[in-house]
């Protein structure tokens, strides 16, 4: 049995996200040991013990430690199924990071799957459903699996209530080469509120402007009116001629909104800065793909702690080698083969 030390790294819930997707799909079981080590409240949150269970449903494991609080976890995975799922992280924490646990199996499973999933789907510190939706989906879809995605409600932290579905046809993950982004052929802010003053996103916008000097007519407000609760994010969309990136500034109690706007919109300069295809948050997950995969290259910023985390926790389930070549200060170009 493989042993990880989850305190390596970031030091967070990647490790564990990771393992438990990699174990699905190479049938690897492992034990994890000071889970969350690095952070503020170590251990199993609600979001990670539903990922931990949902990943069991998934593959018909056996698990030991699946307690709230838990710094140490034992998953021996036995058959993966494909079927119908239903996972409700049952607070606002992160619907799509849960999904992102068991998709690379279901990818690959004898059969195609639904899910539907609760909880958080617009949350600080984790992709929002719109990332997904624009510009992790369809890479996805270029490797081969057919994967969509459908929003039925937002959910905001702290209220939660977010839902969405997700339709998985599998089929054999082809290696992907992703250096150059082609040309922009699209830009679009989107400041999304619910039950929090309209000014807000307007303030967002106006900093989008000013930073990037994208137009009017590239700027949109959108009023839920199904949220559970007050929330409100900043989605920078950048589509291109070979990729379409989206970056994110969620609103939190006592930050300006300025502030907000202002941090999305620096990520999204610097990326277009540096002319690669994939951004920081793009690249971790395509690390993932394409070391399934077993092949591929790709262009992107210097890798950050998440993606670093990714190549140390392949090391313990597969048989692949990663070069990451510096381009220039900025541009970095990774390169998988198995």
């Amino acid at each position: 049995m493989i042993r990880i030390d989850g305190s390596k790294g970031e030091g967070g819930g990647q490790v564990l996200r990771t393992s438990l997707a990699l174990s699905l799909v190479t049938g690897t079981p492992f034990q994890l040991v000071n889970v969350r080590a690095k952070r503020a409240k170590p251990g199993l949150l609600r979001q990670h013990l539903t990922a931990v269970k949902a990943a069991a449903e998934v593959g018909a494991a056996e698990v030991e430690g699946a307690e709230l609080g838990s710094r140490e976890l034992t998953f021996k995975p036995r058959a993966l199924s494909a079927g119908n799922y239903y996972f409700s992280v049952g607070t606002a924490g992160s619907a799509t990071l849960v999904l992102q646990t068991v998709l690379p199996a279901l990818m690959v499973a004898s059969g195609p799957s639904t899910l539907m999933l609760e909880g958080g789907t617009h949350n600080p510190a984790a992709p929002p459903f719109d990332f997904l939706e624009k510009a992790y989906l369809p890479l996805v879809r270029r490797m081969g699996p057919r994967v969509d995605a459908v929003l039925e409600r937002h959910g905001f932290f702290p209220a939660g209530g977010g839902k969405f579905r997700v339709n998985v046809l599998p089929a054999p993950l082809r290696p992907l080469v992703l250096l150059e982004r082609g040309r922009v052929k699209r830009r679009q802010a989107t400041a999304l509120f619910s039950q929090i003053p309209f000014n807000v996103a307007q303030r967002e916008l106006a900093t989008v402007e000013q930073v990037l000097g994208w137009r009017p007519d590239e700027q949109r407000v959108e009023e839920l009116k199904r949220s559970q609760g007050p929330g409100n994010a900043l989605m920078l969309e950048v589509e291109s001629e070979h990729v379409t990136e989206v970056f994110t500034g969620f609103g939190e109690r006592g930050v300006r909104a300025e502030e907000v706007a202002g941090r999305a919109a620096e990520a999204a300069k610097r990326y277009l800065d540096a002319e690669v295809p994939v951004g920081e948050n793009l690249c971790d997950q395509l690390l993932l793909l394409l070391a399934l995969a077993k092949g591929g290259a790709f262009r992107t910023l210097p890798l950050d702690g998440h993606s670093q985390t990714q190549l140390e926790t392949f090391a313990h389930f597969l048989e692949v080698k990663v070069k990451v070549s510096e381009v220039s200060k900025e541009v970095r170009e990774v390169e998988v083969r198995g």
